[in-house]
């Protein structure tokens, strides 16, 4: 089976000038291009779109796609099953969202008052599912299912004002890495260290005792981990890097 230009975009959902935009980055190149310039695509090439769109679905930028699908060792398989527990995860965070919006809505018509740990209880599951999802697999080869098993229950055990801290900790770490980044600043500058701080800050606010060493194991992550970099260079690319290298420069390990 072969596709013109325009008979892929409309299966795919997507517009012919997002097609051309991929031939010309050389995301997704047609099986052949007619004498009269009309590009053709083929099986391969729908595969490939189709697993382009799955990783854009997830929030992965364009640039990290390419270098996954050009991976000589890339598995389609497992790719497809990693992006099927993403999702399969995400739908369950929406699933308990939404119980908490109506568990809401009924306390309200009902005019009776919701405790405040139960206002939250959604939102701070969803943050230990999002954390086990992007690392959970990795820190538990390297550190055990002790450590990932508290560090989730400090998390579901913060009180309402611990948690937004926490929550606002993580916006302004982001905040602070794309202005770091988009003005050229050096990880080893006072920028660095103040994000250093933050993060450390933002690690153990759930009561975690402070570890150098996985601080530096999970800065790490950040940047070999693609889930972690997708989230922190989702608006400006280069933070996950930079906070990788911040605490690589001042956090001493013994």
């Amino acid at each position: 089976m072969e596709y013109a230009i325009q008979e892929l975009a409309r299966l795919a959902g997507v517009t012919t000038r997002t097609l051309r935009w991929y031939d010309q980055i050389g995301l997704l190149k047609p099986s052949r291009t007619a004498d009269s310039g009309y590009r053709y695509y083929g099986r391969a090439e729908v595969d490939r779109l189709q697993d382009i769109l799955y990783y854009r679905a997830l929030g992965v930028e364009l640039a990290r796609i390419k270098a996954y699908l050009d991976e000589p060792s890339f598995d389609r398989l497992a790719a497809l099953r990693g992006h099927l527990a993403a999702l399969e995860a995400e739908q369950g965070r929406l699933a308990a969202l939404i119980r908490s919006v109506k568990e809401t809505i009924g306390a309200e018509e009902r005019k009776e008052i919701m405790q405040d740990e139960k206002k939250f209880a959604a939102f701070k599951q969803r943050a230990v599912d999002r954390n086990e999802e992007a690392y959970g697999a990795e820190v538990r080869a390297k550190y055990g299912d002790a450590a990932l098993d508290q560090a989730n229950q400090a998390v579901l055990s913060l009180t309402r004002e611990e948690y937004q801290e926490w929550d606002d900790l993580g916006r302004a770490i982001r905040q602070r890495l794309e202005e770091a980044v988009q003005e050229g600043l050096s990880p080893a500058g006072e920028v660095g260290r103040t994000v250093t701080d933050l993060h450390r800050r933002w690690l153990t606010l759930s009561g975690t005792p402070y570890d150098p060493a996985k601080h530096r194991g999970i800065a790490e992550l950040y940047v070999a981990d693609p889930r972690f970099t997708a989230y922190y260079d989702k608006t400006v690319p280069g933070c996950a890097r930079f906070l990788r290298d911040a605490v690589t420069h001042w956090v001493q390990t013994p």
